[in-house]
C-alpha cells in the first residue's frame, strides 16, 4: 500500500515531495487554527481557497484519492486515522513539524525555498555577524542572477537601496499606479466564504474580494502583470507611503510564494528578463530580485537558525495596543494603515516596519504579542515570515543580531517619507506640548529609557549626544506627552530598563 501525502495550507506546491509515490493525498482545515485571535478573515480564504483549490485539481487528475477534513477539531486527529503511512514536506512551522512528528510522519526536504534551513545554517556557521548583504551577494553568484560577463555585480554595483528610497515628494504628479492584476473568485471561493460564516464567524477583518493569487495560473497572471506594468517604477517607489494608495507599485506576490504556487526563482528570473530586455531599469529589477532571493530566503534561514521565541532583548512587557485592533488612536499614520490592514490584510513593508512596527517598538509592547499579531493579521503572515522581521528587526527583541541598531525613528521619518503627516493635527517637528507628534516624543523617551542599554553602539552615538543636550525640564515634557501617547493607543506605560 502506498502512502498518504500531508499537504499543509501554507504548502501548495504542484511539484510537491511528499506526493512522489502517494495513492492518497490529506488535507487538513484545523478549525481551532481558525478560530486563532487575531486572524485575518481574508488570511483564512486565501489559505482555504488555496488548499480547495488543489484538491480539486488532484481529484480532477484522478491519479491519487483525495481526502479532505474540513472543519477538523485538530491537526493531529485526522493523521491518527490514515490507515497508511504518512509522508509530508518539512513544515514551516515547529508546531506544524511536531504534530506530523508524533503522528509518525516521515518528513522529505521542503522545495518551497532555494535555502534550506541545514544550507543556511551551513553558511552561517563562524560568521561573528550574519549580514543579509553578504548572504543577498553569494546567492546572486550561486545562481547567477544579474552578473556581468566577469561574474560582478551587473551594473557595478550590487545593490541600489540609494536610488530606491526616494519620498513621495518627489513623485511626478501624473505618476499614477496601474491597478494592480485580481483574480476572479469562483465557486470554491463561495464556499469557503459559506464555511467561514459558519464555523468562524468573529475572524478579525473585514470580508472582501479574494485579492491575491493562490494557484500557479493565478500565480502566473500576478507575475506577469506587476512585471509588465508596475515593476518599472517599483524601484524608487518602494519605500514611499501614499494615503489612497495601498498597492502603489509593489508586487502583491508574497500569498503565492508563501503559499508555495509560485516559485520564487521564477519570480527572479522573470523580473531578471524583463531588465534584460531593456523595458526595467536596473535599480527596480535588483530591488526585487533582493527581496526575494535575499530577504525572504534570508528571513526564512534565521527563523529556523535562531529560534526566537521568548527573545526580548529590551525587555518590553506592554500588551498589544488597542490601536492595533480598530480603536482610534488620533494618529493619522497609524490609524491609517491599520485601517488598512482591516480593509485588506495587507500594508506594505515600509508600513510594517516603520509605522507600525515602529510604534510597537517606541512604546515597549511585547515582541511576542507584536509576532502573533503580524503573523495572523495579514494575508502573507506566517511566524516564519513575522518572528524575525517583528520581533528581530522592528522590535530588536533579538539585541542586535537581524539589525545593528533599532529601528527607531520619530515623526519626521514618516514625514518625509510618506504623505500622512499633511492631514494630521500633530506637528512631527515638536516633541512637547498637545501637538507634539507622539512618535517624536515616544522616540526621545525611547533613547532615554534605554540609554544605558544603547550606550556602546557605535550607530546609536548622534542620538545619544543629541539626547543629552536636552534641557531636563524638556525631557520630562517629552516623558509626559509619551505617556500621554500610550493612553491614545491604549496601552499602559512601558516598562523600564
Amino acid at each position: 500500500m502506498g502512502h498518504t501525502a500531508v499537504v499543509l495550507g501554507d504548502q501548495l506546491l504542484r511539484g510537491h515531495p511528499a506526493l512522489d509515490g502517494a495513492e492518497r493525498v490529506l488535507f487538513v482545515e484545523s478549525l481551532p487554527m481558525l478560530r486563532r485571535r487575531w486572524l485575518h478573515r481574508q488570511r483564512a480564504h486565501v489559505v482555504l481557497s488555496g488548499m480547495r483549490h488543489f484538491a480539486a485539481e488532484l481529484r480532477a487528475g484522478g491519479n491519487v484519492e483525495v481526502v479532505e477534513r474540513r472543519a477538523a477539531p485538530s491537526l493531529a486527529s485526522p493523521l491518527a486515522e490514515e490507515p497508511g503511512p504518512l509522508v509530508a514536506a518539512s513544515p514551516n512551522a515547529p508546531g506544524a513539524r511536531a504534530v506530523l512528528e508524533r503522528a509518525g510522519a516521515r518528513l522529505v526536504p521542503s522545495t518551497q525555498f532555494l535555502t534550506s534551513p541545514d544550507a543556511f545554517a551551513a553558511w552561517a556557521e563562524g560568521r561573528r555577524r550574519l549580514k543579509m548583504e553578504d548572504f543577498y551577494r553569494e546567492q546572486r553568484r550561486r545562481f547567477g542572477v544579474l552578473l556581468d560577463a566577469d561574474g560582478g555585480p551587473e551594473g557595478g554595483q550590487w545593490n541600489y537601496d540609494p536610488e530606491n528610497r526616494r519620498p513621495p515628494r518627489d513623485m511626478p504628479e501624473d505618476l499614477r499606479p496601474p491597478e494592480p492584476w485580481c483574480p476572479q473568485e469562483d465557486d470554491i471561493d463561495a464556499e469557503v466564504r459559506c464555511d467561514l460564516d459558519a464555523h468562524a464567524p468573529d475572524l478579525w477583518g473585514r470580508d472582501a474580494p479574494r485579492r491575491f493569487a493562490v494557484t500557479p495560473d493565478e500565480a502566473d497572471a500576478a507575475l506577469r502583470s506587476f512585471i509588465d506594468d508596475r515593476l518599472p517604477q517599483f524601484g524608487p517607489w518602494q519605500d514611499a507611503m501614499v494615503p489612497g494608495e495601498p498597492w502603489l507599485f509593489h508586487s502583491l506576490l508574497s500569498v503565492p510564494l508563501n503559499l508555495g504556487v509560485l516559485d520564487p526563482l521564477d519570480a527572479v528570473r522573470a523580473a531578471e528578463a524583463a531588465y534584460r530586455s531593456g523595458g526595467i531599469p536596473l535599480q527596480s529589477a535588483e530591488g526585487f530580485i533582493r527581496q526575494i532571493l535575499g530577504w525572504r530566503e534570508y528571513v526564512h534561514g534565521a527563523f529556523w537558525l535562531r529560534h526566537l521565541d521568548g527573545a526580548n532583548a529590551l525587555d518590553a512587557h506592554a500588551p498589544l495596543p488597542g490601536a492595533f485592533l480598530g480603536e482610534q488612536s488620533g494618529w493619522n499614520c497609524l490609524d491609517s494603515v491599520v485601517d488598512g490592514v482591516r480593509e485588506r490584510g495587507y500594508a506594505h513593508h515600509i508600513e510594517r516596519l516603520m509605522v507600525l512596527g515602529n510604534t510597537l517598538l517606541l512604546t515597549g509592547v511585547d515582541p511576542q504579542d507584536a509576532v502573533d499579531w503580524f503573523a495572523r493579521a495579514f494575508v502573507d503572515g506566517a511566524p516564519w515570515v513575522m518572528a524575525p522581521n517583528a520581533a528581530g528587526m522592528a522590535l530588536y527583541a533579538d539585541g542586535g543580531q537581524m539589525t545593528t541598531k533599532p529601528y527607531a525613528a520619530g515623526g519626521n521619518y514618516v514625514n518625509r517619507m510618506s504623505r500622512f503627516c499633511g492631514g494630521c493635527r500633530y506637528d512631527p517637528k515638536e516633541r512637547t506640548g498637545p501637538e507634539a507628534c507622539p512618535l517624536s516624543a515616544l522616540y526621545w523617551d525611547f533613547i532615554d529609557r534605554h540609554r544605558e542599554r544603547l550606550d556602546g553602539n557605535r550607530r546609536m552615538a548622534m542620538p545619544l549626544r543629541s539626547l543629552a543636550k536636552i534641557d531636563p525640564a524638556e525631557l520630562d515634557a517629552i516623558r509626559a506627552r509619551a505617556n500621554d501617547a500610550r493612553a491614545e493607543l491604549g496601552v499602559r506605560p512601558a516598562s523600564s530598563p
